[in-house]
């Protein structure tokens, strides 16, 4: 039998070892990561444990009352069921109607379910894609990313057509090159979504500094500067499991003129396979939940070898859930 359990930091430490421990877990579901914009959700996230007390499962969420609305996890690209090698498929049923209790009893109607995409798997955990089907859920979204496959990428196009070597000439790429480095970066990508797409980066630099220092091994910067040492551009990666993910890829008007991010992707691909990584992923090119597709952009990262992984959402109606 499986029982449910809220979420309290309390038990932050046991939450963070499931994770460390699960078959799809990553950082970005360790509670360090989750709790950094936490003043901005009512989080409700569930743990399931098993008639031993371990813990086979996690959920994170949060609640919109004023939707009657439970969300698993809207800060997060995804937040599905977290799952312990240990659980079954009728463990999952059983964690879903578990899920379906606590949140009508918190006056809930709906779930928005985003199950973790199958290339953050270390083993296979698609259970709760069946058993969404068996209470009729809706795919409320599909974002699409850009991924290779490191173990076998296709051949890259863009470089091979626009990299020239005297554009190139005295580049230099570093890792980790300090705070300095993070705010020349972040300049150049706030530069350039407000100019190119008036928009802003979904972080601040004093975001992603904060997550930089709890997260040293997940989280990384490449730069690319100039001989003289101006940064022109970059790539931050979140390391999750075996997937390196592309959070923010920008360059600025030198580093477009000099090709500066072919040059790096040259650089960056062979080096993740080498760090063992399967997957590198470029993030999504939709917007408006995958109504829209940013065609330039898919483009792109179809030129460096990537191609589509869905990134989902579905909604269930809870009380079909607890009837499972």
């Amino acid at each position: 039998m499986i029982a449910g359990l809220t979420y309290h930091a309390s038990l932050a430490r046991e939450w963070d070892q499931a994770v460390g421990a699960s078959r799809n877990g990553t950082f970005l579901l360790r509670r360090p990561f989750m709790d950094y914009h936490a003043d901005r959700f009512e989080d409700h996230s569930l743990l399931f444990t098993s008639h031993s007390d371990d813990i086979l499962g996690l959920l994170p969420a949060h609640i919109r009352r004023e939707q009657q609305l439970a969300i698993s996890h809207g800060g997060l690209t995804y937040g599905g069921l977290v799952l312990s090698p240990k659980a079954t498929l009728t463990d999952v049923r059983d964690m879903f109607v578990q899920t379906a209790h606590c949140f009508l009893a918190e006056g809930c109607k709906q779930l928005i379910y985003k199950p973790i995409p199958h290339i953050y798997h270390a083993y296979p955990t698609q259970e709760d894609l069946y058993w969404l089907f068996r209470a009729e859920a809706r795919l409320e979204s599909r974002a699409v990313a850009g991924t290779i496959d490191l173990q076998s990428p296709l051949a890259a196009t863009l470089w091979h057509r626009k990299t020239k070597k005297q554009a190139c000439e005295g580049l230099q790429m570093t890792e980790n090159g300090g705070h300095d480095a993070q705010a020349a970066f972040w300049d150049i990508v706030c530069e350039v979504l407000e100019t190119r797409h008036a928009t802003r980066p979904v972080h601040s630099l004093d975001e992603i500094s904060l997550l930089c220092s709890r997260f040293p091994n997940e989280i990384t910067l490449f730069t690319v500067a100039t001989a003289e040492g101006s940064i022109i551009g970059g790539c931050l990666l979140f390391l999750a499991g075996q997937v390196a993910h592309v959070q923010y890829m920008e360059v600025g008007e030198e580093g477009r003129r000099r090709r500066a991010l072919d040059w790096l992707m040259q650089r960056l691909i062979p080096l993740m396979h080498q760090r063992g990584y399967r997957y590198l992923d470029y993030g999504i090119s939709t917007e408006q939940g995958g109504r829209y597709l940013n065609e330039g952009l898919a483009y792109q990262k179809e030129g460096f070898g990537g191609r589509a992984v869905c990134y989902d959402a579905y909604a269930v109606d809870l009380e079909k859930l607890a009837s499972l």
